[in-house]
């Protein structure tokens, strides 16, 4: 060592060539078993990269299809462990029974361009960069001398001690893989979500109109018999005019139903990849897993360990630690330890604890997500218990305003009615039967929502 000096609270202590080289090792050594992987996983590790060491079944080629399309989710993380946030999307289920509904959700995914998708892989990529801050770093640095003179060196630090603050941000990185990975599955449930709330928009628009098609025939024979019994002076005008309005209403809620299922059906086919046009009915939704956690919590969670080790980086640059430094250039070569960080001032006690209470802000986070969520998911509940039971209700009133249509229609042909009271009673059944329709379709949609809310709609592996 040939000298020490001190400053800006920083102290130096150099050494020649021969030390500098035995100091810069022994840093690399000490920085990275901080918390670098144990000799295991970096042996397991390396045998998964350069594909030796294993059995003949596991080194048979894996086929082309499995790997054409790699899936995006992928529980393990760059440090060799496994993400149990990732995990559990993994492992959830569809609600969607095979059917129509589950043919819309695999329509609209194998044509989504997911920008969430992109995020993922770019995290996946800064969390792969994060394993490696334990080695030293290396750079050029060129320099104007007080002669005019250009020097060049190579500058090498490694860090020796920085009080957790590489570990922080490799944790930051792997929270920030789990965020991205929950932001991902937020938006294809959102996606599946919309496709199969224009998909239940255009088959209750064709259903309805179904049921006024069906009846416009028979009103259209009441307006012919008012026709003939004006012409015929049995009946004034009025009568006429009150069953052609009847009439022109029914037509025109025809037309309209066609027009809203038309606009549908093309606003879903722009986000399929195969063709939908041919889809019709509903299938099954069934109830999605009481203990599955809502994605907007799981979001929370993730973003709350990812501000947790922002923190705790932040508080490492606070404190002191200890670098090793070296320079080698056509001057003469020299290295030594550096010892110091942001400065310790009157307001470091002030800064950490914002650090600590930045850390009990994330945890408030997320219980505030998962309020946000049970409100949310039992709002949908009663909706759903509400609209089934008015579903349930319309479907009895259907059914009774068809046989009271019976009952006034046999009294129409004994003489009993006339032709407008039969009318309006006639409308009262097709009113209720588009009703009943509505409903169910709403009942189906409401399902949907809720799976969204917990994010049920699609299957882990295909995201």
């Amino acid at each position: 060592m040939t000298r020490v000096e001190g400053q800006g609270g920083h102290v130096r202590a150099t050494w020649n060539g021969k030390q500098l080289a035995v100091i810069l090792a022994v840093g690399a050594l000490l920085s990275g078993c901080a918390a670098i992987p144990g000799p295991g996983e970096m042996v397991a590790a390396t045998r998964d990269r350069v594909g030796f060491g294993r059995d003949d079944a596991e080194a048979q080629p894996v086929p082309a299809s499995a790997t054409a399309n790699p899936a995006a989710l992928d529980a393990n993380m760059a440090d060799g462990t496994a993400s149990e946030t990732i995990e559990g999307l993994l492992t959830r289920r569809t609600v969607l029974q095979p059917g129509p509904l589950a043919s819309v959700a695999d329509a609209v995914l194998a044509a989504n361009s997911r920008t969430a998708e992109a995020e993922l892989r770019a995290a996946t990529l800064r969390a792969e960069a994060a394993q490696l801050n334990w080695l030293p770093t290396l750079g050029p640095q060129i320099s104007l001398s007080s002669l005019g003179d250009v020097v060049s060196s190579l500058v090498v630090d490694a860090v020796l001690f920085d009080n957790g603050g590489k570990i922080a941000e490799r944790d930051y990185a792997r929270a920030d893989v789990e965020v991205a990975a929950v932001a991902l599955a937020q938006d294809t449930n959102e996606r599946v979500l919309t496709a199969l709330e224009l998909y239940l928009r255009a088959e209750a628009a064709r259903e309805r109109a179904a049921v006024s098609q069906n009846s416009l025939g028979r009103m259209e024979r009441f307006l012919y018999v008012m026709d003939e019994r004006m012409a015929a002076g049995i009946s004034d005008r009025a009568d006429q005019q009150l069953v052609a309005q009847k009439v022109d209403r029914m037509r025109s809620e025809i037309a309209a139903d066609l027009e809203t299922a038309a606009t549908a059906m093309n606003e879903l086919q722009a986000m399929a990849a195969v063709p939908v046009q041919n889809l019709s009915g509903v299938s099954p939704v069934s109830q999605p897993d009481p203990l599955a956690v809502p994605l907007d919590v799981l979001k929370a969670q993730a973003e709350a360990s990812r501000a947790v080790a922002e923190a705790a980086a932040a508080r490492a640059g606070q404190l002191p630690g200890l670098n090793a430094t070296g320079t080698i250039s056509s001057d003469g070569n020299s290295g030594g330890l550096v010892a110091g960080g942001d400065g310790i001032g009157f307001g470091l006690g002030s800064r950490l604890q914002a650090l600590e209470a930045t850390r009990e802000a994330a945890q408030g986070r997320v219980g505030e997500a998962q309020e946000t969520a049970n409100r949310r998911i039992s709002q949908l509940s009663g909706e759903l218990a509400s609209l089934e039971r008015q579903a349930a209700e319309a479907q009895d009133n259907a059914r009774a305003a068809a046989e009271n249509w019976e009952l006034f229609a046999a009294q129409l042909d004994a003489g009993r009615r006339s032709v407008p009271e039969v009318v309006g009673i006639f409308e009262t059944r097709v009113r209720t039967e588009r009703e009943a329709v509505a409903l169910r379709y709403d009942v189906a949609l409401t399902r949907a929502r809720i799976a969204e809310a917990v994010g049920a709609l699609v299957d882990g592996d295909k995201i």
